[in-house]
């Protein structure tokens, strides 16, 4: 989530590579960039109802019809490139009940911040294949967890080709490039690595499916120099505020290698129409946190102070925020030539605002209706169910 060599290629024919690589068709009823319809990935698989960044998940997001698998990578002690969403595997992995592996507890720093836990980088391969992932929410599904294996990069793109043939249609593989200044620091730099195996699979022109995204910059600079896959900006914060603002606090407050260069610009700066020009200028599509396309507000009717318990249940949540009016995002985005797929769409209701009363699907319709060109589901099938009807 987060080219120039086809450029003598007619747009028609560019638009129907593009399309027939994504799964999307030109006849779409919602206001996407190039009329295809929009993408359902499954983030990180199908994590809302298996252990996230598994091969179990990813099969099972295909199933359930995303068009796109979520990987996020980094890397091994022997250079791997494998699944998880953080160096640190603390939370997503059984490592801290294996006793063989007490001694490999550490304090890390990732992103200018002190992490305590086992980090992927202190592990070859082999040591990781023998843990097993869990389930790191606690309000999910907790049964399968210790039952899957950690996937090799290699591993994920085999399963969405071989599945796609199953299925008679083809998967896409969204990589995510996880703390590339870290894994610098640790010689182990994703982008080559990453590269190497594309090129392996044939993955290597705009039209390929696979779309490579981070949250830094200069990384995604440097593989624009090196391919001409899909890049895409991802655009973090911190939190939303009160009023629907958005708290830029560090590390989620800029990419981290402006942190690291002592570049003054936020994340919230990569989303100003210089912003988005600058961007289009090193990456296809922009990956913002969804506040950033339609924020939420909370409500202070009485005017005591303290947001209002809407729904009266005690608890100050997401289900006590109110829907503002969308922002200029994803027109400004739409106007430089940009793809805009937002992130992260869950089906609890403690993750859903007032307005849409407990059903997913009508949040996935007002993101779809201001036109999306796809979105990254915990939930591939309820997001598909509601584009689709």
């Amino acid at each position: 989530m987060h080219n120039n060599g086809l450029k003598a290629a007619p747009l028609a024919v560019l638009a129907a590579l593009a399309l027939t690589a994504c799964g999307g068709d030109n006849d779409s009823k919602y206001p996407t960039l190039n009329g295809a319809t929009p993408l359902v990935v499954g983030h990180r698989g199908a994590s809302g109802y298996l252990p996230e960044h598994t091969l179990e998940s990813y099969r099972r997001a295909i199933e359930l019809g995303a068009d796109f698998i979520e990987p996020d990578l980094v890397a091994t002690k022997d250079g791997v490139l494998i699944a998880r969403h953080e160096p640190n595997i603390t939370s997503t992995t059984d490592v801290a009940q294996r006793p063989e592996f007490a001694s490999r507890k550490t304090e890390k720093i990732v992103d200018g911040v002190k992490e305590q836990g086992w980090f992927a980088s202190d592990f070859t391969l082999a040591e990781i294949k023998t843990l097993r992932a869990v389930q790191p929410m606690a309000d999910r599904d907790q049964s399968n967890n210790g039952k899957f294996l950690i996937p090799t990069y290699e591993e994920i793109i085999e399963l969405a080709k071989t599945e796609g043939a199953k299925a008679g249609r083809t998967v896409g593989v969204y990589t995510e490039t996880k703390h590339p200044t870290y894994h610098v620091g640790l010689n182990l730099a994703l982008e080559d690595r990453l590269l190497s195996i594309l090129a392996k699979n044939g993955y290597t022109a705009k039209n390929s499916p696979v779309i490579i995204q981070s949250f830094e910059v200069a990384n995604l600079k440097y593989l624009r120099s090196k391919t001409q896959v899909r890049l895409v900006q991802l655009v973090d914060a911190d939190d939303v505020k009160a009023d629907g603002s958005m708290s830029l606090v560090a590390p989620y407050d800029k990419p981290y290698d402006f942190a690291v260069a002592g570049d003054a610009r936020t994340f919230a700066s990569l989303l100003t129409p210089a912003g988005l020009k600058e961007v289009k200028t090193y990456a296809d599509g922009i990956g913002p946190w969804k506040p950033y396309l339609i924020p939420s507000k909370q409500v202070d009717a009485n005017n005591d102070g303290k947001p209002d318990d809407l729904n009266g249940d005690g608890i100050i949540d997401n289900r006590d925020r109110v829907m503002m009016p969308p922002t200029d995002v994803v027109k400004n985005a739409h106007a430089e030539g940009l793809f805009v797929h937002p992130y992260t769409f869950r089906s609890e209701p403690k993750q859903l605002a007032s307005d849409f009363k407990g059903d997913p699907k009508a949040e996935y319709k007002l993101f779809f209706n201001l036109g999306v060109d796809g979105l990254f589901s915990d939930f591939p099938d309820q997001a598909k169910a509601a584009r689709d009807n």
